[in-house]
């Protein structure tokens, strides 16, 4: 049988007109008897019918051209959606091409499915494979001229992670909670076929599931994984550190702010810089690896940054930026100028609402990760835990600061020395 044409449905020979067709036939006058040259004379009822048929008639015959002339601008629309339909797709919107490490694209994340930041879905990342091995090297897998951080962990360290988590987010009650795990370059850059054999790696993906899935009502996990995972074509990890880029932090950023209702920075209203020349910590042990570039962006609004050291020494600076950071093993160190125990950043960006303040706990993965917050908060206090000397809870009543933010790496995460540390915060 032939595929049915699409309009055969409002074809009229099928339409259901309510009348018979036998309607149309002229009835016969009546004659006199005798009377064959005469006209023929008709009854006040004859008349009568033949006036209706004609009326009936006439308003079908309207009727049935009125649907005709539907069907055919209905036609014609069909036609042109078709050929000039404006309908988004996943290629109108984005612009996003595979650039090396040197070549960045700035288009911000457009669209976001809700799947993209539930904490309990997480997207594969395509990974290009090609086919060769690499080498272990004083317990980093170098593959491609790229070190790599391998992995191993367990759904018991994950629970105790988030366990860790919970106890903080009750002793900071009345005060939103956040929860955000980065993964490194290992599961975003290696291949699953290496991880399996030469280069054996856990799955960072159930890890960072299980601590989400462990954390209470109290804490509002951010699945960042899934913004990095579409973007692992792009550069957002390091080859020769264990960091990720200014541009791997900024998806991060991406999916915090939509997370939670936020407008999202574009980087196409700021101005691109970029340091050549990086040789990060794993250069240290490991020789061959390519030099990495670090790429940071000026904002179209003014920053200002206070950092205090650990002698209690505030020193003010204009950017989140250290503008005299050079080639080298410490070009990281643009990002907020390193590690400090606290860093304030103030803002004037119109997104800022006044008075809006966070407080983000955080490890050196931070530092890239929080100048981005200046566009959507007025201040943004940055605590590294490792060398942080005071009370959270205390710190955060006395700041006027009812949202905390803990920003901890894969490796941070998973590591007890680093949650007795992060416990610090509440003695």
């Amino acid at each position: 049988m032939s595929k049915r044409n699409d309009y055969d449905y409002f074809n009229l020979d099928n339409f259901d007109d309510g009348y018979d067709s036998r309607d149309y036939r002229r009835r016969q006058p009546e004659r006199r008897q005798g009377s064959y040259n005469r006209r023929p004379v008709y009854s006040s009822a004859s008349r009568r019918r033949n006036n209706k048929r004609r009326t009936r008639n006439r308003i079908i015959m309207v009727s049935c051209g009125i649907l005709i002339i539907i069907l055919i601008i209905v036609a014609i629309s069909s036609v042109f959606r078709g050929c000039f339909g404006t309908e988004p797709t996943s290629a109108s919107v984005s612009t996003e091409t595979k650039p090396s490490n040197n070549v960045q694209t700035t288009t911000a994340p457009q669209t976001t499915k809700e799947d993209d930041l539930s904490p309990a879905y997480f997207k594969t990342p395509k990974i290009e494979d090609d086919n060769t091995n690499g080498t272990m090297s004083y317990g980093i897998y170098v593959w491609n001229k790229k070190a790599y951080e391998l992995f191993g962990s367990d759904d018991e360290r994950a629970k105790n992670y988030a366990d860790t988590i919970n106890g903080f987010a009750e002793k900071l009650n009345g005060i939103k909670v956040y929860d955000m795990v980065i993964p490194n370059h290992t599961e975003m850059g290696l291949p699953q076929r290496l991880k399996d054999s030469d280069a054996p790696s856990s799955s960072q993906a159930e890890n960072i599931k299980s601590i989400y899935a462990n954390l209470s009502d109290n804490v509002t996990a951010v699945n960042a994984y899934n913004y990095l995972a579409d973007h692992n074509d792009e550069y957002i990890y390091f080859g020769s550190d264990h960091h990720w880029t200014g541009r791997g932090a900024y998806y991060a950023y991406a999916a915090f702010a939509k997370s939670n209702g936020l407008d999202v920075l574009s980087l196409d209203d700021c101005t691109e810089q970029k340091i050549e020349g990086f040789t990060g910590t794993f250069s240290n042990t490991v020789s061959g690896l390519d030099t990495d570039t670090v790429h940071y962006w000026e904002f179209p609004y003014n920053v200002t940054m206070n950092i205090t050291d650990a002698n209690g020494n505030v020193s003010t600076y204009t950017s989140p930026y250290y503008q005299y950071a050079e080639a080298g093993t410490l070009t990281y160190g643009v990002f907020i100028v390193g590690d400090n125990p606290l860093t304030v950043l103030s803002s004037d960006s119109e997104k800022a609402k006044e008075g809006k303040k966070i407080a983000v706990v955080k490890e050196s993965y931070g530092n890239a990760f929080v100048p981005y917050l200046t566009y959507n908060y007025d201040e943004v206090h940055v605590i590294d835990f490792r060398s942080f000397s005071g009370n959270l809870v205390s710190y955060c009543q006395e700041n006027g600061i009812d949202e905390v933010l803990f920003l901890n790496g894969i490796m941070s995460a998973n590591t007890q020395i680093q949650l007795d540390s992060m416990s610090g915060l509440f003695d």
